[in-house]
């Protein structure tokens, strides 16, 4: 399948099960992730939300087809903007964050520098224009990523004190929850 023919089948509005099958045919056909991570990127909004939406289901079906494209994903992160691209790139670093040190993703991590990615996520918990599910994810990928940057343990607790002070139920049960992760 070309760039092409993926914008145009996720041009219009599609289900999960569309995503599911587009991501097994993608994943069958080698399709270059890379491509896809560009796609998160188009200006039309709702296509590029489409695009992530296709790229976290794959990743959550299969991390480690990810292994050779994580450094551009990692590239490309603070660059992200788009609302609803923000969510899945937030839930994919989460879940890559929480691999075990033995899969090829946690290792392929270990060797970038995330700094930026750890920027990015605090700069999504601060801003109020943040959905709240994207501060959740990132709260979720920084507190997995307090090992091995420490300075996560001093400035994560402030921030979820303060998410949580005027919070939703949602964000005051995530945050209870990372707080006592924290604290252990």
């Amino acid at each position: 399948m070309t760039d092409d023919e993926l914008i145009q089948k996720i041009a219009n509005t599609i289900g999960k099960l569309k995503v599911l099958e587009l991501g097994r045919i993608l994943t069958e056909q080698q399709f270059n992730l890379r491509d896809l991570i560009d796609i998160t990127f188009h200006p039309d909004k709702p296509l590029a939300f489409r695009a992530a939406w296709l790229l976290e289901n794959m990743f959550l079906k299969d991390a480690d087809v990810f292994t050779d494209n994580l450094d551009y994903l990692i590239l490309r992160f603070p660059e992200v903007t788009n609302p609803g691209c923000q969510r899945h790139y937030a839930k994919i670093l989460m879940h890559a964050t929480e691999e075990k040190d033995t899969s090829p993703v946690k290792q392929k991590l270990n060797s970038l520098d995330l700094e930026p990615v750890v920027e990015q996520l605090f700069d999504w918990m601060i801003n109020p224009k943040v959905k709240i599910a994207v501060k959740v994810f990132a709260g979720w990928a920084l507190l997995n990523l307090r090992q091995r940057y420490p300075w996560i343990t001093d400035e994560l607790p402030a921030q979820l004190q303060f998410l949580m002070r005027n919070g939703t139920a949602a964000i005051q049960t995530a945050g209870r929850k990372m707080m006592k992760e924290l604290s252990s």
